[in-house]
């Protein structure tokens, strides 16, 4: 499963040169290399600047580029590392390519999948339609940890749940694209596609000239209007606000810059108040009333008078004013439901029953633990497959079957054994590689991508997204939790 050049390999004598001298032709599906015969224009003239560049000089302008991010703050937390509470997301220079064609099929995908999302939604929390008809298991929905009776008929602005969404989508040997996670509570990760550019424009400014990319600036001003749009009727000009469990969160940075691309407060549980089913911010002028909110805090940790009563993070009363309309809340409480990684084998059906339409992009073949077929197969090719707990994200808690030694797997088995409701399984994908700089020089690293889609009115997809790419040689785990880091994703205009 090694992501490095295998000299024979189809094509291991294509003529490479300059950065890309000892890079081969890649095993896997290259994102640079792809297409040699027919490809845009475009894509070659950046393979060519690529190829002009000196590994040397890389490396120097890699090294500015991770001493500005470490001074402007960019990090992220990683609580399990006591001695390393900041890290920076590292940044790989070179970039990731997306034709214009390629990006319209992600887009569509994206778009058709968000559409899905919050009609499922809007089904399961008022007539419950796809349970009664058997498209979806009734116990998977009303029994997951995630589903929130507080929601039922509850009437969310524009039927909209999910205002933000990211999908994350990797690419096989063939080059298809393919779903691979749903993430519709809370996706981070949006200040590293926009900060991956900025840097990218002033460390690398002459490999960027002249090439058509398509901006991804806009990003706070659709956030902004998207929950404009769902403010409460007759408001002119609805207060925004973006609410941060505080500083000791992971994601703490993205939430300050957020807040400044949106031109919106930053407030905590502590800076909002409930009176009279409204909501208002502390101001040293007094109280300013909120309409709409953007929550980066878990659903329990919201409302204590409807969820964890011991929560200091949240604000007493707050459910209470969004379900008489007095306020806008996204994501809406309880869309941790349609991103469970047990409901996302589903997400062909549900696309089929509420569009009638066959999916854009297709998902990754999954096994259900919880039936029996889906164990029995898991079991039976422990050894083949990736295993992963349905409740987890950020890489942990999985296990990668061609990686994995013989008391590994056992010690699985028996886990699996004892909860299958808590698995799902899936073949191991080889992950598309692109270029990346390592301490060797350029070598292929696999890479996946989380496009960002806003929705109010309409749902708008960030060109591009973020690239996460698996540092390590041959892994195949790309989460930056597990030393996975980032590239600037390009989409040619």
């Amino acid at each position: 499963m090694s992501g490095g050049p295998d000299p024979a390999a189809p094509g291991a004598g294509a003529a490479v040169d300059g950065l890309f001298a000892a890079y081969g032709a890649p095993r896997f599906f290259c994102e640079i290399m792809k297409g040699l015969d027919g490809e845009e224009p475009t894509v070659q003239l950046i393979r060519e600047r690529l190829r002009g560049l000196d590994v040397a000089e890389l490396r120097r302008r890699a090294d500015a580029a991770e001493a500005e991010l470490y001074n402007l703050g960019i990090t992220f937390t990683v609580y399990s590392e006591r001695d390393a509470i900041d890290r920076i997301l590292p940044f790989d220079l070179i970039p990731r390519v997306l034709t214009a064609r390629e990006w319209d099929t992600i887009e569509r995908g994206v778009v058709q999948r968000v559409t899905a999302i919050n009609r499922f939604l809007w089904d399961i929390y008022h007539d419950q339609a796809i349970l009664k008809d058997g498209v979806v298991p009734r116990e998977l929905v009303l029994g997951n940890p995630n589903f929130r009776p507080e929601m039922m008929g509850l009437d969310v602005p524009l039927g909209v749940y999910v205002h933000v969404n990211g999908t994350d989508i990797v690419r096989d040997d063939a080059g298809r694209f393919l779903v691979l996670e749903d993430n519709a509570r809370t996706p981070s990760g949006v200040s590293y596609v926009i900060e991956n550019r900025h840097m990218m424009l002033r460390v690398l400014p002459d490999l960027v000239a002249g090439i058509g990319i398509r901006p991804v600036e806009e990003y706070g001003v659709r956030l902004q209007q998207a929950l404009a749009a769902v403010a409460p009727a007759g408001v002119v000009d609805p207060q925004v606000v973006l609410l941060s469990p505080g500083i000791y969160n992971a994601a703490y940075f993205e939430h300050v810059f957020l807040a400044r691309e949106m031109g919106v407060p930053l407030v905590e549980g502590r800076d909002l108040v409930v009176e009279d089913a409204r909501v208002f911010m502390r101001t040293i002028a007094g109280l300013r009333p909120v309409h709409a909110i953007y929550r980066r805090l878990n659903d329990d940790f919201l409302d204590p008078d409807v969820f964890r009563a011991d929560s200091q993070l949240g604000v007493r009363g707050l459910v209470d004013a969004w379900r008489r309309g007095n306020v806008a809340i996204a994501n809406a409480v309880g869309t941790g439901v349609a991103d469970d990684k047990a409901i996302y084998a589903y997400m062909p059906r549900i696309i089929r029953y509420y569009l009638s339409e066959d999916p854009v992009l297709d998902n990754v073949d999954t096994r259900i633990c919880r039936e029996p077929d889906g164990l029995q197969y898991t079991l039976d090719n422990l050894d083949r497959l990736v295993v992963k707990p349905v409740g987890e994200s950020g890489g942990y808690g999985l296990i990668i079957g061609p990686h994995a030694t013989r008391a590994e797997l056992d010690e699985f088995r028996i886990k699996l054994k004892a909860d299958p409701g808590n698995y799902i399984s899936q073949p191991v994908i080889n992950l598309s590689t692109a270029p990346t700089l390592c301490e060797g020089g350029v070598e292929a690293r696999h890479v996946d991508l989380r496009p960002f889609a806003v929705t109010g009115a309409s749902t708008w997809v960030l060109p591009g997204g973020l690239s996460r790419v698996a540092l390590k040689k041959g892994s195949l785990v790309v989460n930056s939790s597990q030393g996975g880091g980032s590239k600037d994703t390009w989409v040619l205009s």
